[in-house]
């Protein structure tokens, strides 16, 4: 009786291992910016002004409803990204938020960016992480551009735009 068992258990276990839809994605990404911590700060934590920095979002819409606050983002390429604010930390400079709805191939988009003194005098490190799923959350076949290759490659490009079009910003003043 303990062979059928284990012989099942053994059976099992590979059809197990193919069920379990999506793996969590992270992009970690950092920049050092020639600029003091607080000036940096000011930037970052302005929600509703991210098209100032950001070379693919050409404006950004702040809206509050109740206590939360939203940021439409209108991208350049076309398409729109709908994000609300989930914190704003002014002592640890850290900023959270999620992407509630937008044309970026993720789901269950959650981020932050924080910003510490940097290496040398006066400059800053800008860290942002983002943790997401691709698109497409069932099991294989999975259509085109809803993988997690997609999804890495998309915020992987946000990211790399972003902390670039904020260290050029930043440093140019």
């Amino acid at each position: 009786m303990k062979k059928i068992f284990a012989l099942l258990a053994l059976a099992i276990l590979p059809l197990s291992a193919m069920a379990h839809g999506p793996s969590p994605q992270k992009v970690d990404k950092s920049v050092v910016i020639k600029a003091e911590p607080a000036k940096v700060w000011a930037m970052v934590k302005d929600f509703g002004n991210i098209h100032k920095w950001h070379p693919a979002v050409a404006s950004t819409k702040l809206e509050k409803k109740g206590d939360d606050t939203f940021r439409t983002l209108t991208l350049k390429s076309g398409g729109t990204i709908h994000e609300k604010l989930r914190s704003a930390d002014d002592e640890a400079m850290k900023l959270r938020y999620e992407i509630v709805e937008g044309v970026l191939p993720v789901s269950d988009y959650n981020a932050f960016m924080t910003v510490k003194a940097g290496p040398g005098a006066g400059e800053t490190t800008v860290q942002w992480v983002g943790r997401f799923y691709r698109v497409y959350k069932l099991n294989p076949p999975i259509p085109e551009g809803q993988d997690d290759a997609t999804a890495l490659n998309a915020v992987n490009g946000v990211f790399d735009a972003g902390l670039d079009g904020l260290k050029k910003t930043l440093e140019a003043k």
